[in-house]
């Protein structure tokens, strides 16, 4: 199991406007581990690729000058011990990422390897590129959270998210999209 990113909303500390009368910090750390909880009881071991929501808390600790040693690892914070919380991986030929800057039909011409991403809500689509020799795909999941959740409060006006995952079979010879019914 590959979690594709921002698997924690961080509204409180949010680059974007915050809602004054919402959660404190502490309460929204809360309910997370509280959902994430059966996520790691369906899912013991998994990777986990740090979005920019999750690395939220790191970066304000890195502008404060707050030392690497202070802070407590994602595995800890969040109660997950079986949980990897890694920038990127790659098996099988597959580069997982959480996608900022780019498309993954993008990013997986430019760098000619098969690419999954998260990263832009309103995007699922598997898109293979075929050479003489090869064959890649570029892989947007979209994202798993309701727009009218909490967490989504920043996104309002946004396009309406596409909240589905990736399947990846056969070492990656086969990839597809599973939507959800809305």
């Amino acid at each position: 199991m590959i979690f594709i990113g921002d698997i924690i909303d961080n509204h409180y500390s949010s680059f974007h406007i915050s809602d004054p009368d919402g959660m404190s910090g502490g309460d929204e750390l809360d309910l997370a581990i509280e959902h994430i909880s059966k996520w790691v009881a369906l899912f013991p071991k998994a990777d986990v690729i740090i979005g920019n929501h999750d690395r939220l808390i790191m970066r304000k600790a890195f502008e404060g000058q707050i030392p690497r040693r202070w802070i407590m690892d994602y595995q800890d914070v969040l109660d997950a011990p079986g949980w990897n919380f890694i920038p990127e991986a790659k098996y099988d030929g597959i580069h997982y990422i959480h996608g900022e800057g780019a498309t993954a039909r993008t990013r997986c011409k430019k760098d000619l390897i098969s690419t999954v991403q998260g990263h832009r809500h309103p995007e699922a689509y598997t898109e293979y590129v075929v050479g003489e020799t090869f064959r890649i795909f570029g892989m947007q999941v979209g994202c798993g959270i309701d727009r009218h959740s909490y967490a989504m409060a920043y996104a309002k006006d946004h396009p309406k998210p596409a909240i589905g995952v990736g399947v990846i079979l056969n070492h990656g010879a086969i990839a597809f999209n599973v939507l959800m019914d809305l």
